[in-house]
């Protein structure tokens, strides 16, 4: 059974194996740097009961260990094999994929705070350990490929700040303010009055901190408030990496909110992880260890929600590589870092080690990409050119 699976996930690299019985397997063409690994009962019964999650958990378990390479290495050979390629399939599958999305992502008030929780309240320090400086938790943009971290970060956000066409003065809601990177920014470079919402208490409260320390608290107000409670209006919107957490069952209120929420004349750009191939199910791994309640949307789901509340898009951007980029670096501070082995313990290690490298193979092989999807109420909202990006951005 197991050289089954190997023949059917492994097609490309030089994988060997060491079986619970005392046999060795090989997998593969020969071809790249070896990579050899060791799996137990345990391990064994996981993998073919539940590739897709048992890899993970025999890594983050212990039952599987990597003699020769890296875990790195061993899923890039999966990745390359096509292990990872999204594929249509039946309407059938198709279909159980839907139920599967659905039940996955049923958020309500409760459930998004618990969600959010389990992820972003496990410990500023741990996020500190492997973010830029400004603990932007999302995908940075690569305007060259030898930029730092730090200075692709600091792009995104000016990538981002361009196509909002802020003037000073204007009133911003950030949806999924996080740490406070986006609101600061937006408040200190293009003099926007923000309200940052947040369902995380570990970030609202470093967020608020930041804002004082900056001399910006009089500009800048960070709430633990679920978005669907605001009754205001803004003159713009910006959500970066939030759209992830809000499940498909409620694409269609979250877009609905955003034209409620917005002045008659107000914009919004939407920054979120999409899937090239469609709608799909979130990977099981994920769901149940990283992000409960989480899904990455098709571009063809967001369209559909969008136009659905009478919202005009007026402009569509893909960035294909650069967040695979970005998982690169934080995996590589990530195991880098000499204090998180005395911060966390090793299982704790193994499924952040296996969470990092799986979210880059995702954008690598995995059909993975991100899009930044602008709004407005009004077909005249925003200029009728794009020109207007680039000289903000310059």
């Amino acid at each position: 059974m197991i050289e089954a699976l190997l023949n059917k996930m492994v097609k490309v690299g030089d994988l060997t194996v060491h079986l619970p019985n005392g046999s060795t397997t090989k997998a593969g063409d020969g071809s790249g740097p070896p990579v050899t690994m060791r799996v137990n009962g345990r391990g064994l019964r996981r993998l073919v009961a539940n590739p897709s999650l048992g890899l993970g958990e025999a890594y983050m378990e212990g039952d599987l260990t990597i003699e020769q390479g890296t875990l790195w290495d061993l899923l890039e050979i999966v990745g390359k094999s096509g292990g990872r390629t999204p594929k249509r399939g039946t309407p059938l599958k198709r279909a159980k994929k839907a139920i599967k999305r659905t039940v996955q992502s049923v958020n309500d008030r409760i459930a998004s705070r618990r969600n959010v929780a389990h992820h972003y309240d496990v410990s500023n320090e741990l996020y500190k350990r492997f973010l830029d400086a400004d603990m932007q938790y999302s995908c940075a943009y690569f305007a060259r490929p030898d930029m730092t971290l730090e200075e692709a970060q600091a792009a995104k956000k000016a990538h981002i700040g361009a196509k909002l066409n802020i003037t000073p003065g204007m009133k911003v809601l950030d949806i999924g303010s996080g740490w406070g990177g986006m609101s600061l920014t937006l408040a200190a470079d293009h003099g926007a009055k923000m309200t940052g919402v947040t369902l995380s208490t570990e970030q609202l409260a470093l967020a608020r901190e930041r804002a004082d320390k900056a001399g910006l608290a009089d500009q800048v107000e960070f709430r633990l408030t679920d978005y669907r409670d605001l009754d205001e209006t803004f003159d713009r919107i910006v959500s970066v990496g939030m759209l992830e957490h809000v499940g498909a069952p409620n694409f269609q209120t979250y877009f609905d909110t955003v034209k409620r929420l917005l002045a008659d004349d107000g914009s919004a750009v939407i920054h979120s992880i999409g899937r090239m191939s469609g709608p799909g199910a979130t990977n099981a791994f994920t769901a149940k260890y990283i992000f409960p309640g989480g899904y990455i949307p098709g571009l063809s789901e967001i369209v559909q929600a969008v136009e659905a509340a009478g919202l005009w898009i007026t402009d569509i951007e893909i960035l294909r590589l650069h967040y695979a980029e970005t998982c690169k670096h934080w995996r590589m501070r990530f195991l880098a870092d000499p204090d998180i082995p005395a911060m966390f313990d090793e299982r704790f290690r193994r499924m952040w080690e296996f969470y990092l490298c799986g979210a880059e193979l995702g954008f690598r092989y995995g059909g993975h990409m991100v899009f930044q999807i602008q709004v407005a109420k009004k077909v005249g909202a925003l200029p009728i050119t794009r020109d207007y990006m680039f000289d903000g951005e310059r």
